[in-house]
Order: C-alpha cells, then sequence, then structure tokens
C-alpha cells in the first residue's frame, strides 16, 4: 500500500513537470530582428523547419522580364509594336555583276559584294512601322524593316559620314503631297532594299517643296550614295523626278517601275546598273547622269537587267561616257542613247527613235566625241524625216557586233569612220560600209576641201584647202 501511494505521487509530480515546461516553450519569444542575416536563417530554420528558402526568380518571371527589356529597348529605338510580325527570309541571294576592265569605263570595282547582295542581314535590325503625317528618323548605321501605309510620311536618313544604312522595304506604300518618300539627308551609303513576294509603292501627288537651300524633287532623293535592290517590287510615280542620287546611284536587283514627269533615274556622278527589271515611263530621259558643275563626271555603265524604257527626250543620257557591257535594253523615245563617248561591249539593245538613234556629242571635255560599237546586238528603228541612226559628231568605229538599221540615213559622223568588223544590215541588206549622210559633216568637209583646192589653184596656191564643215 506504501509503495503504491510512492508510485502515484512520482507520476503526479512528473505531469507536473511536464506542463510547466510546455508552459515555457509557448511562452518562449525569439527577437529575429536583432540577428545577422546567416544567423536569421539559422533561427529561421530551426523555430520553422517545414518553411522553405527564398530561391531565384522562376522561369516565367525571367521570361516576363526579358519581354519588359525588349520592348523598352524596342521602344527606345523605333515604334515597334506587338503588332510587328518579324521578318524571315531564305538563304543569302547575290547577283553577279558581269564587269570588264578593259572599257572606257573601267568596271572592275564598281560594285561591292554589299552592292550585289540582294537580302539583307536582320540578326540586329530595328523595326518601323509607317503611320499617318509621322516621319521616321534613322540617325546611325544599321539595318532598318520598314512596314505599313501612310500618307505624308517620310524616311529621313541623317545619320554619320561613314554610316552605311539599309531600309528594308516590307510591303511599304507611302503617298505625300510633297516629300519624298525617302530623303537621304546625311550618311555614306544607302541601300534601299525590297523584300521578297512584296510590292512597295512610293508617290508625290504635288509639287516637291524644298528643304531650305535643297530642292527636293524626287521620290526618292539622296544626297549620298543610293543603291537600290532586292528581290521584290518597288513602284514609283511621282510629279518630276523618280529617283535622285547626287553621288552615285547603283541597282542591282529587284523589279522597279517608274512613271513620273521628268528624269526617272538620275544621278551627279554616275549611274551603275547590273542587274534588275526596270520599267520607265517618262516624259524627259530614262537615266540621266549629270553634274552641273562638274562636265567631267557623269557617266552610265550597264552590264546586266532588263529595260524598257519609254522616254520624251533621251532614253539613256551621259555627260560623260554610256557604256554597255550586258543587258536587254528596249528604248523607245526621241534619242535612244547619247553621250560623249558611247561604248557598245555587248547586250541587246532595241531602239526606236524619232531624231537620233545612238548620239555621240560634245558634253564633256574630258573624252573626245565617239561612238564605238565592239559587240552586241544592236536594232535601231528610226522614224521619217532629218533622223540619223547612228550619229557621232566625231568619230565612229564599228568593230564588232550586230547591227541591224531602218533608216534613211544610217550613219552621220564628222571625224573617222572606221569598219573593222561586225555584221552591218540597213533596211535589210548587208554592207560593210559605213556610209556618211549626205550633208554630213564628214561630207561636208570633203565638199568643203574640194572648194578650198578649187580656190587654191585659181589663186596659185596649190596647198591651202578648205577646213570641213561642222556636223549637227
Amino acid at each position: 500500500m506504501k509503495k503504491l501511494f510512492v508510485l502515484l505521487l512520482a507520476t503526479l509530480m512528473l505531469t507536473a513537470s511536464l506542463a510547466a515546461c510546455k508552459a515555457n516553450v509557448d511562452d518562449l519569444d525569439i527577437d529575429l530582428s536583432s540577428l545577422s542575416s546567416s544567423d536569421e536563417e539559422t533561427a529561421a530554420a530551426t523555430t520553422s523547419p517545414t518553411q522553405s528558402t527564398t530561391t531565384a526568380p522562376t522561369e516565367k518571371a525571367t521570361e516576363a522580364a526579358t519581354e519588359a527589356q525588349t520592348k523598352e529597348t524596342n521602344d527606345t529605338n523605333s515604334n515597334t509594336n506587338d503588332n510587328t510580325v518579324k521578318l524571315t527570309q531564305s538563304a543569302e541571294v547575290t547577283t553577279t555583276a558581269n564587269t570588264t576592265s578593259g572599257g572606257v569605263i573601267d568596271a572592275s570595282d564598281i560594285f561591292s559584294d554589299r552592292d550585289l547582295r540582294q537580302t539583307a542581314d536582320l540578326t540586329d535590325a530595328t523595326y518601323y512601322t509607317l503611320s499617318d503625317n509621322t516621319d521616321i528618323t534613322i540617325t546611325s548605321a544599321g539595318v532598318y524593316v520598314i512596314s505599313g501605309s501612310a500618307s505624308n510620311a517620310s524616311v529621313i536618313v541623317e545619320a554619320g559620314d561613314d554610316d552605311k544604312v539599309q531600309l528594308v522595304l516590307n510591303g511599304v506604300t507611302v503617298n505625300n503631297s510633297s516629300t519624298p518618300a525617302i530623303y537621304v539627308k546625311n550618311a555614306d551609303k544607302v541601300f534601299v532594299t525590297t523584300v521578297e513576294n512584296t510590292t512597295s509603292s512610293l508617290s508625290v501627288t504635288g509639287a516637291f517643296s524644298a528643304d531650305g537651300t535643297t530642292n527636293t524633287d524626287a521620290v526618292i532623293f539622296s544626297k549620298d550614295d543610293l543603291v537600290l535592290n532586292g528581290l521584290g517590287t518597288l513602284n514609283i510615280s511621282s510629279t518630276d523626278n523618280g529617283v535622285t542620287s547626287k553621288d552615285d546611284l547603283k541597282i542591282t536587283g529587284g523589279t522597279i517601275n517608274i512613271t513620273c514627269s521628268s528624269d526617272a533615274l538620275e544621278a551627279n556622278d554616275s549611274i551603275a546598273v547590273a542587274d534588275g527589271t526596270i520599267t520607265i515611263n517618262t516624259d524627259k530621259d530614262g537615266l540621266h547622269a549629270e553634274n552641273d558643275e562638274d562636265n567631267s563626271v557623269g557617266y552610265i555603265y550597264i552590264c546586266g537587267g532588263a529595260f524598257n524604257i519609254t522616254a520624251g527626250s533621251d532614253g539613256i543620257q551621259a555627260t560623260t561616257a554610256a557604256q554597255i557591257d550586258g543587258g536587254n535594253i528596249t528604248i523607245s523615245s526621241s534619242e535612244g542613247i547619247e553621250a560623249t563617248y558611247i561604248q557598245i561591249n555587248g547586250g541587246t539593245i532595241n531602239i526606236s527613235a524619232s531624231d537620233d538613234g545612238i548620239n555621240g556629242s560634245n558634253k564633256s571635255s574630258a573624252y573626245s566625241v565617239t561612238v564605238e560599237i565592239n559587240g552586241g546586238d544592236i536594232t535601231v528603228n528610226m522614224g521619217q524625216g532629218d533622223t540619223d541612226a547612228i550619229d557621232s559628231n566625231g568619230n565612229l568605229y564599228v568593230n564588232g557586233g550586230t547591227l541591224n538599221i531602218n533608216a534613211n540615213s544610217p550613219f552621220d559622223y564628222d571625224g573617222q569612220g572606221v569598219y573593222n568588223g561586225g555584221t552591218i544590215y540597213v533596211n535589210g541588206s548587208q554592207t560593210t560600209e559605213l556610209t556618211n549622210q549626205m550633208m554630213g559633216g564628214g561630207m561636208m568637209g570633203g565638199m568643203g576641201g574640194m572648194q578650198g583646192g578649187m580656190n587654191g589653184d585659181m589663186g596659185g596656191n596649190t596647198n591651202m584647202g578648205g577646213r570641213g564643215g561642222f556636223g549637227r
């Protein structure tokens, strides 16, 4: 009985002791704010062992942050929005320029590799979408993809002197009343590249307005080097010039259709064409290269491409030299090809003219007036009246190629007329003679000499002969 009492008392004391311990634990209060970060982590782990520790942002959160950062960057550089579709394109496409180095123009280095590349590198491209009455201004080198349609909006390039800017036209439509659709104020070179399977249409419907002292007069107006290329179609409609470069203009690809009242393709220093399909309907000149302040520049070089030119004045006019090494050229105009020095080395050329078909005239002090035909397949159909198929106010040389002429006056030259080779048909009959036009420069020179000799005989001085007259 005594042992049972002792056991019961011990049990009661143990129970009381455990209750006291529990009360002490419940009343325990740890102040985490007074601990260091490392101690805080240890304490938290000790007091709450099932609580997870802090982790890195989830993958979805990272993607959201990246998208926000990208959007912020794009919004800073352009007006890219959620509707902008990034371009995808096939493998790189490059045109081969069949240039020559032995002509009157050394064309071996005219076209750079990038000039001939018909697809742009879009890796770091910036995207723009056009909107009405809002200009897009580009101030640095790079590739810029332009999309959308707008009225009275211009893409303005005002970059550094060494900057190369590539404008990729992704099915653009611009309809302006008085300003260029593309205006290059400053750059080293600007490429206008059309995207495959797209059509871009640029037009100016009213009188062009001046930009300070600059008389902008073309739908694409550039103060610096300009290259047109790509795999798409570019339509241009203008109340003045179609495309103007105050430096060099090159075309290496694409389909280009121009309707205008003045010169369709105009440049101060040169126009060079390697490839492309070009259709022109103009009241003035199809291709025109001229610098009003320097007659030693202003040449035209063609080694490829397909041309269909309807012009109110000249199909092709150059101040210095016009050299054709290749291509398929059809011209209907007043005068077909005009320059100080005309050299045809290849290509297929069909000219229908109402004045002169091929005209070598004195426009430059840097060259002697010459028409030189070394190759090619050339057809010249002339209208009735005082018209010449091939007219040189200097020398005429036929060294090769095939000439098929339908005209009352096939040849007119004021200097030498030399046939060294090639095949010539005049009004359906083959000939090897460069018969000069009656009363032309050469004939007049001969007649003047004869008259001078006769006068010399009559005056007792047989060594004095008259000088030949001037050609047209």
